[in-house]
Order: structure tokens, then C-alpha cells, then sequence
């Protein structure tokens, strides 16, 4: 009993350390390893690389999941490219078996993780600079890692001393199963593959469990990362979902075939052991061996990271994620300035129908759930995000004069459309809040305030392309002079309740503050109507992508 709450206070040291040097070296780089990741992942080939490089040096392969997801929402790697960080994150966790099997048994842990607990420490305390002190953290979590396997390193010396040696050991394919069990279990408890390791080696270190079993768990302390990816995508994007069913896919194959080959890959693993002089002891041999198939998953998964990449673009489809994709916008017409400011105008009134339709929803109270609308004005902040973009990739000196003049407008339409989908959240929330207000005036002034809304978003939406630019501006120039007035009653009526003391303080500066949200993105979107029903371009069909 001693044993098992020396153990686990030993694992609970371990996670701790982990969790401190992993969060300081994130402080320390600061954007430093964001920026290498999105700058070294032009290929999926160059992705294995950073992803491997990146997750042993942040010692945690969510991070680098976490990061990459964050990459593919963004636009800035294909799945593709993630899949290719994603397969080298598996390669960087295993420097954690090298880092025990290198430190943990040459020589008295203690001796080395004190000295590093001093400086780290001191660093925390004394240094006045944000980054060091990081570091200082950083230092401090791999002192107490030195800490942790000193103390599993006794705890498992009591286990081997109790029950003597072999306690589960794998003998035959129902043992390795256990094993994988175990080594998946340990790996879900603890949260981390790198804690599961730990106790993995030290227990074969200690002859507790033989070489075998022990290779079986490690099997399964990598399937175990799996469920964490999973539980991170749940309600999260389509993107965060393909990137764990990626990283799902990756473990259970390399699983599957470690556990397939294991006699060999065990014997091959013993024989590089030797051959590098780490000798044949069991925390080289396993750390090699864990090394080893996740290199093979590799090997076999990358020449089908392609077609990987395309099953899994097919997957979660989403009705918000089709209204993030541009459906004019092709790079390959970017040699044509005219073709593209033509496909551009095109996006954006797109864009502009899509916004105002979301306006007209959300000034509505259409979505009983502001989660729907919330991930719908994202794509579209996207998309407009996407289109502006597109238009700084335009060379100005390759455009005629007429063509130039035009750029700079295009891409304010862009950015208006941009920040009416952003405010359209807290449309909604004034809209399912305001009908709840007690003094009826008030109420009433808001609700003509909606309807003016209503109407100067309907004819931003669904004027007529016949009728000409000046028709349709004059029409929006005398409605949107009884939205303004509209406003500025509603505003007044506002700040009447709360005097009289019929609205609080905080609910009166709440409503004001939607209020006054609803009307910047209205009025953002009429700036985008104007400039758009200004210029004049010809529709390209062609340039469809």
C-alpha cells in the first residue's frame, strides 16, 4: 500500500512537471515556435519534420494538435500539411523514453534535480523579464521531472521487492492485449502518453513487467492520445474533427502493425540498441522500439497522405463551412488583374447577400441557439477575410489605371463586411433580450428601431439589379434616415427608463452598448452596398471555382 501512494505521488509529480515545462517553454519561445510551425510546414514532408521537432522540444503533443488545428481553421495549412505535422507529433513523444532511459538510471536522479529546481526557481523569482521567467518555469518542471522518477523509481524498487519479478508479465496474445489495455488506460487517467511512459519503463526497469508486456503498453499508451483528440473536437470545428480522426486513423494503424511485428521489432530494436552502445538493458531497448514504430507508421501512412487527405475533407460537412468557401476566387486568374477584380466583385456580392441574410435572422431572433448564428457570421468573417486577401495578392504595377483606382475600394468592402459579421452575435443577443423589458414605451421604441433595421437590410439584400445604382441609392439613403432616427428614439427611450429608475444601470449600458453595436454593423453594410453598387464590372462565369 506505501508502494502504490509512493507511486502515485511520484506520477503526480511527474504530471506537474510536465505541465511546468511544457507552459514555460511556451512562455519562452512566445510566437517564436507558432512561427516556426506555420513557416516549415510548406509540404507534408517538411510537416513530419517541424511536427516532430516541435512536440520534443514543447514536450506535449497537444499542444501541437491544439496549434494545428488552429492552422488548418485559419487557412494556413492544407489537411494535407496537417496531417503531416500531426504523423510527426507521434515521432517527437518518444523523446520523452529517450530523456528517463538517458537520465533516469546512470546515475542518482536527486543529485541533477536540485541544482536545476535552484536556478528555475530563481528565475521565476528574480527575473523581471516576462520570457525568462518562462524559462525559469520551463527549468523548474524539469527539476521536478528528475524529482518524479526518483521518487516511481523506489516506489516500483518497493513493488519489485513485494510481489517479486514479473507481475504481468505478456505471455501469449491474450497478456499483450492486457497490456495494451493497460498502457491505454494508464495513458487516458493520466492525460498524457509521456506520464504513461514513465510508469511503463519504470516498471520494467524494476522487473515488475518483462520486456514484452512492456512494449505491448507502450502500443497502447499511444492509442491512448486518441480520446483526448477526441474529446478536444467534440462541439469544436469540422477541421478539429478531421485532424482528430487523422490522428485517431494514424495511432490504431501503427498500433496494429507494431503489435503484428512485435517479435522482430523487439529484436531489431535490441540489436541498434547494442549496435549505438546504449547496450541491452530494457529502457533503451524500449525507447528505441517506441521510436521505431512510430518512424514505420510513418513510412507506410506518408505515400497515402493524399488520399488520407481527401477522405477526411469529405467528413463533417458543414453548412457553415460551404458558406466559408469563395466560390469566384481562383489564384490562378491573379495573373489577369481585370479577370480577378471582375471574380472578386462577384465574391463580395456574395458576401453581401450572405451578411445581410444573416442580419435579417439575427434582428429577427430566428436562432434559438446563438451557438448556429454565431458559427455562421465566423464563415462569413472568414470568407470576407479570404476575399481581402485575394486582393492584396493583385500586383498594382501589372493593372491598368482604371483597374488600380478600383483596388483600394474593393478591399474597404472587404473589411466592411468583415466587421458587420463580427458584430452580428450581439444583434442577436439585443434581439432575444429586448423583448423582455418592462416599460412598454421603451419596448415599443426598440421594436420600431428592429423594424426600420429590418427594412433597410431586406432592400440592401434584395435590390434590383435592373433598376440601376441611383434608384437603388436614393431609396437606401431615405431609409436609412428613419433607421438613424429610429435610433436616436430608441437610444432616448433607453436612457429615459433608466432615470425614472425603470431599467438598472447595468441593463440600461447593456442595451445601449448592443444598440449601438446594431447600428455600426448596419451601417457597414450599407458603406459596402454603396461602394459595390458604384463600381461596375462585368460577371465572369468562367472564373467559377
Amino acid at each position: 500500500m506505501d508502494s502504490l501512494i509512493h507511486a502515485a505521488g511520484g506520477l503526480a509529480l511527474f504530471l506537474l512537471a510536465m505541465m511546468m515545462l511544457t507552459d514555460g517553454l511556451k512562455i519562452y519561445a512566445g510566437a517564436g515556435l507558432r512561427d516556426f510551425l506555420q513557416k516549415w510546414t510548406s509540404s507534408p514532408l517538411r510537416g513530419v519534420f517541424s511536427g516532430a521537432l516541435f512536440t520534443a522540444v514543447v514536450q506535449s503533443s497537444s499542444a501541437v494538435t491544439v496549434t494545428t488545428i488552429g492552422f488548418v481553421n485559419a487557412g494556413l495549412l492544407t489537411m494535407r500539411q496537417a496531417l503531416g505535422v500531426i504523423f510527426g507529433a507521434n515521432i517527437g513523444t518518444t523523446m520523452t523514453g529517450w530523456l528517463i532511459s538517458i537520465v533516469g538510471f546512470g546515475f542518482k536522479i536527486d543529485s541533477l534535480a536540485m541544482p536545476v529546481l535552484v536556478i528555475g526557481v530563481m528565475m521565476q523569482l528574480l527575473s523581471p523579464n516576462k520570457k525568462y521567467k518562462g524559462l525559469g518555469e520551463a527549468l523548474t518542471g524539469f527539476g521536478l521531472f528528475f524529482l518524479g522518477l526518483a521518487i516511481l523509481q523506489d516506489a516500483f524498487s518497493g513493488v519489485a521487492a513485494d510481489v517479486g519479478m514479473s507481475l504481468m508479465a505478456g505471455t501469449g496474445i491474450g497478456g499483450l492485449l492486457l497490456m495494451i489495455l493497460f498502457g491505454f488506460i494508464a495513458t487516458v487517467l493520466t492525460m498524457s502518453s509521456s506520464a504513461a511512459m514513465a510508469l511503463i519503463l519504470m516498471a520494467v526497469s524494476q522487473s515488475v513487467i518483462d520486456l514484452d508486456a512492456a512494449a505491448a503498453a507502450i502500443i497502447g499508451a499511444n492509442l491512448g492520445t486518441t480520446p483526448k483528440a477526441f474529446l478536444v473536437a467534440i462541439g469544436a470545428t469540422p477541421n478539429a474533427r478531421r485532424v482528430a480522426v487523422g490522428h485517431a486513423a494514424f495511432n490504431l494503424i501503427t498500433g496494429v502493425v507494431a503489435l503484428l511485428l512485435l517479435p522482430v521489432m523487439l529484436w531489431l530494436a535490441t540489436e541498434a540498441s547494442e549496435m549505438i552502445g546504449s547496450g541491452t538493458g530494457a529502457m533503451p531497448v524500449l525507447a528505441l522500439f517506441h521510436t521505431v514504430f512510430n518512424v514505420l507508421g510513418v513510412l507506410l501512412l506518408f505515400p497515402f497522405i493524399g488520399k488520407l487527405a481527401d477522405f477526411l475533407d469529405g467528413l463533417f460537412k458543414s453548412e457553415a463551412e460551404d458558406m466559408a468557401r469563395p466560390q469566384f476566387l481562383d489564384k490562378t486568374i491573379l495573373a489577369n488583374p481585370a479577370l480577378a477584380l471582375s471574380a472578386l466583385h462577384q465574391e463580395l456580392s456574395r458576401i453581401n447577400d450572405q451578411t445581410c441574410t444573416l442580419m435579417l435572422a439575427a434582428i429577427k431572433a430566428t436562432y434559438s441557439k446563438p451557438r448556429t448564428l454565431m458559427q455562421k457570421a465566423d464563415a462569413v468573417f472568414s470568407l470576407a477575410k479570404t476575399a481581402q486577401e485575394f486582393g492584396t495578392s493583385l500586383h498594382m504595377e501589372d493593372m491598368s489605371r482604371d483597374i488600380a483606382e478600383l483596388l483600394p475600394d474593393t478591399l474597404r468592402v472587404a473589411r466592411y463586411q468583415e466587421e458587420a459579421a463580427r458584430l452580428l452575435p450581439d444583434i442577436n443577443d439585443l434581439a432575444h433580450g429586448y423583448g423582455a423589458l418592462k416599460p412598454a414605451e421603451t419596448r415599443h421604441a426598440l421594436e420600431s428601431f428592429f423594424d426600420s433595421a429590418t427594412a433597410l437590410v431586406a432592400l440592401l439584400r434584395e435590390h434590383d439589379e435592373s433598376e440601376g445604382a441611383a434608384p437603388h441609392h436614393d431609396k437606401v439613403v431615405v431609409q436609412m434616415d428613419r433607421f438613424q432616427s429610429a435610433y436616436q428614439d430608441a437610444k432616448a427611450a433607453l436612457l429615459q427608463a433608466a432615470v425614472a429608475k425603470k431599467l438598472s444601470a447595468a441593463q440600461a449600458d447593456r442595451h445601449l452598448d448592443s444598440l449601438s453595436r446594431m447600428r455600426r454593423a448596419i451601417e457597414q453594410l450599407e458603406k459596402s452596398d454603396r461602394l459595390l453598387q458604384g463600381q461596375r464590372f462585368t460577371p465572369v462565369e468562367s472564373v467559377r471555382t
